[in-house]
């Protein structure tokens, strides 16, 4: 099951992705792309979450597309409020 999330980023898109690898790399997770599109890893509790991201204008789309199982999709679009918004 994926989770699909979008995200506000105002006018400053860079600093919005900027915001979005400190918190992925804060997790020893791996984040790579650029003002267009890329893709993430991290590691919560001893599993992998995978997902992709565009931006549209001025919003961040982001799609996770593996995550265990046990942590819902609400959980993880919390996480990412905190950090991006």
């Amino acid at each position: 099951m994926s989770c699909n999330f979008e995200f506000p980023v105002g006018g400053d898109v860079e600093a919005a992705l900027e915001k979005a690898r400190e918190a992925v790399e804060s997790q020893n997770g791996t984040f790579t792309g650029d003002t267009n599109a890329g893709d993430f890893e991290l590691n919560v509790f001893g599993n992998f979450i995978k997902g992709s991201y565009t931006i549209s204008g001025e919003t961040l789309n982001l799609e996770i597309t593996d995550k265990p199982f046990f942590v819902p999709c609400n959980m993880i679009e919390s996480y990412l409020k905190k950090y991006i918004s």
